[in-house]
């Protein structure tokens, strides 16, 4: 039997949005859970870069924007040197999906103890994607996160670093049982 269990399966290929939240995915029957983002899309590709920005909703279904986030970030370039960037009190983690010209690029996130109430949210991820192909700008992620806060979470908001970007995408979110 698999440690996976399907939870929710969020599909935006209807139509391009600037955010995407899933709301009351996150529940006291797991500890960690997976999110894996895939088949991401945006209008009026270029040769920019953008990444999904994590953002978390409270157990009131607000999405929590005060600058309590930090991460960090790996990014491994394909045609230059990799970035090493570390991001502190802001409203939003930096993300470890980052997309561009290239369709179906993707990310997965662990999210740890969200529902715990005693405990910070911390979140690790990595994904790849693809910019500017023509000159062979490729990209992968890596990175890790914290919400200091001590708020029960239940839902994850994921919003692009361009307000003039609009994406699509599939995120499924799965619960990962630990057996002992």
């Amino acid at each position: 039997m698999s440690a996976l269990r399907l939870i929710n399966e969020t599909l935006t290929q209807s139509g391009f949005v600037n955010q995407v939240s899933i709301a009351d995915v996150f529940t006291s029957d797991f500890d960690i859970y997976k999110v894996v983002v895939s088949n991401f899309d945006y209008e009026n590709a270029d040769t920019n870069v953008i990444d999904l920005r994590p953002r978390f909703i409270n157990s009131s279904g607000s999405t929590i924007t005060s600058s309590n986030y930090d991460s960090a970030r790996l990014t491994l370039k394909a045609e230059t040197t990799f970035d090493n960037d570390r991001f502190t009190n802001l409203g939003y983690m930096y993300g470890s999906a980052l997309f561009g010209t290239y369709d179906n690029a993707g990310a997965v996130l662990y999210i740890f103890n969200p529902t715990n109430s005693n405990s910070y949210t911390f979140m690790l991820g990595q994904g790849a994607g693809g910019y500017d192909t023509a000159n062979n700008r490729f990209r992968g992620a890596k990175q890790i996160g914290i919400l200091k806060q001590t708020n029960s979470i239940t839902g994850i908001n994921f919003v692009s670093s361009s307000a003039s970007l609009n994406f699509k995408c599939d995120i499924r979110t799965y619960g990962l049982r630990v057996d002992s």
